[in-house]
């Protein structure tokens, strides 16, 4: 945080390197904070910002970026503050967690550097920046679409679900799919009502939480568990159990594994929910169409944050190519 104010001079000096009305934009840096890898959604931020920052590279020669990769909220602080030594005019911010980096952004954004938040949101909204990030409640909800047509059509009736923790995203999530499975009156939550257990979106508490309800549950027709990385637990339960019962697993972001399996025809992975990494590469491009007239960057002087929504999309045999990605890391 010393830091901050050492080099709050240099940026404002930078920003009059502004180039305006879709000019080249000569002089203009942009920083790019992101997460190292903690699971593979979080790997997948990383892979897609580098790449996005080389295929920009190709049309905006002019534009210099920066990309650090943190492994903490504290490392990212100090990650944040050498962009600033660096005179970065622009910064894209994936947050380690919100609470601690939102002081930093809000002194980045006062000495007069456009920001733009991915996915995860500050806890001061009474400043202009760009929060961009996927539709949770739009995965639920087709998600919630798609499994109880599936199950309906195909005359399954039990499932159980899993949620990831306890956080508004993940209650965004749920309360949009459950709204979608009650709509089917012939669909049992085993759990009963629209209770879930949290997995923590992680491979391992996948794989715990579904041997307890293989375990449970002598019948199970279909699992909904919201994300890719704790449908991999899930599967494995499955497999090692030997149970022949379960006819459809879903998960959702949409994990270049997952994609494959539906390529493949996976029999029990027919289709996921889109909440991809790919976002920061969304986030990364609204700084440089800013930075080149294509966007209006007075969101800077707002009075609080401007939101943009990515939609999430339903995954399925039939449009899977159009994201699958072999080169991705997720």
């Amino acid at each position: 945080m010393k830091k901050l104010a050492v080099v709050l001079l240099c940026v404002l000096m930078a920003g009059f390197a502004f180039a305006r009305g879709g000019q080249a934009a000569q002089g203009v840096k942009i920083g790019i904070a992101v997460p190292t890898a903690d699971h593979g959604w979080t790997g997948g931020i990383g892979w897609w910002a580098d790449f996005a920052v080389e295929e920009i590279k190709k049309t905006n020669p002019a534009i210099e970026f920066r990309v650090v990769h943190s492994a903490n909220a504290n490392q990212q602080v100090s990650d944040v503050e050498n962009l600033m030594t660096w005179g970065m005019n622009y910064l894209v911010i994936l947050p380690h967690e919100s609470a601690p980096l939102t002081a930093p952004v809000k002194q980045i954004h006062d000495a007069g550097v456009r920001c733009i938040v991915v996915d995860r949101g500050l806890t001061d909204t009474s400043f202009g920046y760009v929060n961009l990030a996927g539709d949770n409640p739009g995965l639920g909800r087709v998600s919630g679409e798609w499994m109880a047509k599936t199950m309906k059509a195909e005359g399954l009736t039990n499932y159980v679900a899993m949620g990831g923790m306890p956080v508004v995203i993940d209650g965004e999530r749920m309360n949009a799919f459950f709204a979608e499975m009650n709509k089917e009156p012939s669909l049992v939550n085993l759990l009963g009502g629209d209770r879930y257990e949290f997995a923590n979106w992680s491979t391992q508490d996948g794989l715990r939480i579904m041997e307890t309800f293989l375990q449970q549950y002598p019948k199970i027709d279909a699992v909904f568990c919201q994300d890719d990385d704790v449908l991999t637990g899930v599967l494995q339960a499955i497999r090692e159990s030997g149970r022949k019962d379960i006819k459809i697993a879903m998960g959702g972001a949409g994990s270049k594994a997952v994609y494959q399996m539906i390529i493949n025809n996976d029999p029990l992975v027919r289709s996921t929910s889109l909440y991809h990494p790919s976002m920061i590469r969304d986030g990364i491009q609204y700084a440089v169409d800013v930075a080149t007239g294509k966007k209006d960057g007075s969101f800077h002087t707002a009075g609080a944050p401007i939101n943009v929504v990515i939609p999430s999309a339903l995954i399925d045999k039939s449009n899977v190519q159009q994201y699958y990605n072999p080169d991705s890391s997720f």
